[in-house]
């Protein structure tokens, strides 16, 4: 459950990085405010839970991935071979966290 709050906490960081570049309005601002707060609200949730530093990880590991895939799709940020690397050695290292991360929130011993 605390790795659903995780990443439901990731998405809502992709929508304030994003407003942070394009709001304009005190429409668009108020989202961006609210998605910040929900954020870090589901962020300091999982840290209680699970291990501060990798939920840390996850959650900014996943908000990067979103934002740049996210910048790639819908403002036309391009694409290039290096970008696509560097995000799928991200994806590698968060997916690499949760699985050394056992369902209790401890680290896994070796």
């Amino acid at each position: 459950m605390w790795w659903f709050v995780t990443a439901v906490a990731a998405l809502f960081e992709i929508g304030w990085a994003t407003g942070l570049k394009y709001a304009h309005d005190g429409l668009t601002w108020t989202l961006t405010i609210a998605a910040i707060l929900v954020s870090f609200t589901g962020l300091l949730m999982a840290s209680t839970r699970l291990p501060t530093a990798t939920v840390y990880a996850v959650f900014v590991g996943l908000g990067t991935l979103g934002t740049v895939i996210v910048d790639m799709i819908f403002f036309e940020a391009g694409i290039n071979a290096g970008v696509v690397f560097f995000v799928v050695m991200l994806l590698t290292g968060v997916i690499g966290l949760k699985f050394v991360t056992d369902a209790d929130g401890k680290e896994a011993q070796e």
